[in-house]
């Protein structure tokens, strides 16, 4: 079965970690599409503010609803799932946006930083779609959305674990697309690089990777790929900037040796040595 592209207009997009940073961008570019939004979120103010917000940008019968989920909550995540559908309707997107990050050298990380950084972006974006897919199959229409990393395409000194879990994402999309498309389902996954604000606040590639991998200006360039290249045009991995596509393409044609000289070179190595951004999205 062919996967379709959804409509947004009159859709309806459940966005976890969806009060702020790249989660809001979204909602507010799907709610300027005339798509329902229900916004998951530990930060209850954040919530209120943010579901605020999009109630006055909200054209027509476009709904905006906002919850307290604990994404690593099971039971929570299945009993938010159920209101979700009986207060806005079918779930037809899914973006995966809510993530954990705690720089340092892994040698340096507390066991318990491990377990949140893959509890979050890992084991809960697992059950979170567990929980959701099964309508989209059943009604052959819906498009999950991932939010991994450029840290998914190659691996960052003083991120190593959240570069596993970003890689873990990539990996996952990648397996369930192959399963999905069966069902009439689509999957992306978008690799964002550093964004100068936010959970990746001060980090940067210094020297000619700087010229390579600019900074992303802010958190509504990763919302326009999730809207505009992955569920409006069906692509199945973005990459922001384009150039982090360079790092599959060298790992593909250089030598290992070679490969990691470049990464070395290009600054990448130093690049969370100036972070001061928050832990969560």
């Amino acid at each position: 079965m062919k996967a379709q592209r959804v409509p947004l207009s009159g859709a309806h997009a459940v966005i976890t970690g969806g009060a702020r940073g790249i989660g809001f961008a979204t909602a507010k570019r799907l709610v300027a599409q005339s798509c329902s939004v229900t916004l998951w979120d530990l930060d209850a103010n954040a919530l209120e503010e943010a579901t605020r917000s999009l109630l006055a940008i909200a054209p027509g019968n476009t709904r905006v609803r906002g919850a307290v989920c604990d994404i690593t909550d099971r039971e929570r995540v299945r009993a938010e799932f159920d209101a979700a559908e009986q207060e806005t309707g079918p779930v037809d997107i899914l973006v995966n946006n809510a993530g954990f990050l705690s720089p340092g050298d892994f040698i340096d990380q507390p066991m318990r930083e491990w377990d949140r950084t893959i509890d979050i972006n890992v084991m809960a974006l697992l059950a979170v779609t567990h929980t959701i897919i099964p309508s989209m199959y059943a009604r052959h229409r819906g498009h999950i959305v991932n939010i991994s990393s450029a840290a998914g395409t190659i691996g960052v000194p003083g991120l190593a674990v959240y570069s596993a879990s970003k890689w873990a994402v990539w990996g996952f999309s990648e397996a369930l697309r192959g399963e999905a498309r069966a069902h009439g389902v689509r999957v992306s996954s978008i690799h964002p690089s550093y964004i100068a604000t936010g959970m990746f606040e001060g980090a940067r590639i210094g020297g000619l990777g700087s010229l390579l991998v600019p900074r992303l200006r802010d958190h509504d360039v990763i919302a326009r790929a999730i809207v505009e290249a992955a569920l409006k045009r069906g692509r199945t991995s973005p990459k922001r900037p384009r150039t982090v596509r360079l790092a599959v393409l060298l790992r593909g044609i250089l030598p290992d040796t070679w490969f990691q000289w470049t990464v070395r070179a290009l600054g990448v190595a130093d690049s969370m040595r100036s972070w001061t951004g928050r832990g969560d999205t």
